[in-house]
């Protein structure tokens, strides 16, 4: 069996693969010299560095029960107890979120009414979200529109805008709220309005992680003490000895009789299934021939690129230390950079205790024109910036700068009809498989749970009446 990409999705699946039936024969080719794509992590002297993702989540628990399966689970640490919450730069100042406030629903009214992040008449209309009409059932729309028919303008820009830029690097007016905030979506539909449904979870105890936005719900993230990069180490450990195929870029895949010819380096290699796992634009290329309207929908799926800028300063040198994970940066701030991450805050083991690591992301959908400049330039952008937010001094002890171009799918408007027509082209086709981030969710968690149902759905093929994989050929 064929594994096309050794990024998180096609090593999650080929080590969910090998543990459901250790007699398949997996060959996974990776056109870098490492597997993990955007996942990695680098030791700088005393400095941990993650390069992207930097904790995953708890909630559904597919990352952690497959942590608990490959025996990591030792190796995860929790967010440390102080400075919990994060912040949204208004005015120059980093004002807390309020209290409750998840990404676009408050669980709790008193901090939305007291927020300096709001003006009165921004509060007066957050209020009367309790009587605004629900859309049609299952008409999508973008995030942006929702939040302003329910909530308003300036709850959209000043609160929902910034939190959700700084999960997706998106533009908010095209973003997809029936597959990115499907959940809220859902308690409109259901109850007509979010307040009623907050009310109604909230009787039933449905909220209270949520409630305490500043404390309990951090708890529902993990972290590797090691960095993330221990993640994929973990999985890569788990496979067969020379199964990982690094530099090894596919040119193309064609169906053979029964099975498919996998064509590397002018090397044609026969399998019996193909699993294609890298980023939707370049599956179009390799999908063109075999399954063109798949392949056509996902040409349409756009990518935002992003930077990161880390440094590691000394803690004497922030003159007005903000005790927190992090800050986001609405657009209206007019500012070059997107969000600020306090990794040694979050996480044990980034720096020394008198020395503090931050990661600072610039680019995105709505910024890439700064993602023009030069590194120098970017390291440049994030001191200046951090020097008015936080007040940072001196020189930084380290710098490193982390470009991940199209990394980011965009979830636009309509993301689900293409979902569909892409998951219909490709099941009608016997031995072929394809799974990203750019499908069913963003982030680790979403990613190892498509691995799984890939991984389970692919042996089943093999194993209706639970034969042996090896009986039915696959190689």
């Amino acid at each position: 069996m064929a594994i096309i990409g050794g990024g998180l999705s096609g090593l999650a699946t080929a080590a969910k693969l090998h543990r459901l039936d250790a007699s398949i024969q997996l060959v996974l080719f990776e056109r870098g010299d490492r597997a993990g794509g955007v996942i990695h992590s680098e030791q700088v002297g005393p400095f941990l560095i993650d390069h992207g993702a930097d904790m995953f989540s708890t909630k559904p628990s597919a990352a952690l029960d497959f942590c608990r399966e490959l025996g990591l689970e030792d190796q995860l640490i929790e967010p440390q107890l102080t400075g919990r919450g994060a912040r949204i730069v208004r005015n120059g100042k980093l004002v807390p979120i309020p209290d409750g406030f998840v990404v676009m629903r408050a669980t709790q009214l008193w901090p939305m009414l007291t927020t300096p992040l709001l003006s009165l008449r921004g509060k007066l209309r957050f209020l009367l979200e309790r009587w605004v009409k629900p859309a049609k059932d299952g008409e999508d729309e973008s995030i942006a529109a929702f939040v302003r028919r329910r909530m308003g303008v300036e709850v959209l820009d000043r609160i929902v805008a910034p939190l959700s830029a700084g999960i997706y690097t998106a533009d908010v007016t095209k973003l997809s709220m029936q597959t990115t905030m499907r959940a809220v979506a859902s308690m409109e539909s259901k109850y007509g309005s979010l307040a009623k449904a907050t009310a109604i979870r909230r009787r039933k105890g449905e909220d209270s992680v949520e409630r305490n936005s500043t404390g309990a719900r951090y708890g529902q993230f993990r972290a590797f003490k090691g960095g993330m990069i221990d993640l994929i180490q973990g999985l890569a450990e788990t496979l067969p000895s020379g199964s990982i195929k690094l530099t090894c870029p596919v040119d193309s895949i064609r169906p053979h009789g029964e099975g498919w010819i996998v064509s590397e380096a002018g090397t044609d290699h026969s399998f019996d299934h193909v699993i294609v796992a890298v980023p939707p634009f370049s599956a179009s290329e390799l999908l063109n021939d075999v399954v063109p309207k798949a392949a056509a929908e996902l040409r349409m799926i756009e990518s935002a690129s992003t930077a990161i800028v880390v440094l590691a300063v000394s803690a004497k040198d922030i003159q007005r230390p903000v005790k927190t994970f992090g800050f986001v940066v609405p657009l209206s701030e007019q500012r070059r950079i997107l969000a600020g991450s306090f990794a040694s805050q979050k996480f044990s083991g980034r720096a020394p205790e008198d020395h503090v690591l931050i990661r600072v992301f610039i680019g995105g959908a709505m910024q890439s024109e700064f993602l023009k400049k030069s590194d120098d330039e970017l390291i440049q952008i994030a001191r200046e910036e951090l020097s008015d937010l936080i007040g940072l001094t001196g020189n930084p002890v380290v710098t490193r700068v982390v470009h991940w171009k199209q990394a980011m799918p965009q979830y636009h408007v309509g993301h689900g009809d293409r979902v569909r027509i892409i998951d219909e082209d490709i099941d009608g086709v016997p031995g072929l498989s394809y799974l990203s981030n750019a499908l069913h969710g963003v982030g680790i968690t979403p990613v190892i749970q498509q691995a799984d149902h890939v991984a389970r759905e692919v042996v089943s093929r093999f194993t209706p009446s639970g034969d042996s994989a090896n009986s039915k050929g696959i190689g």
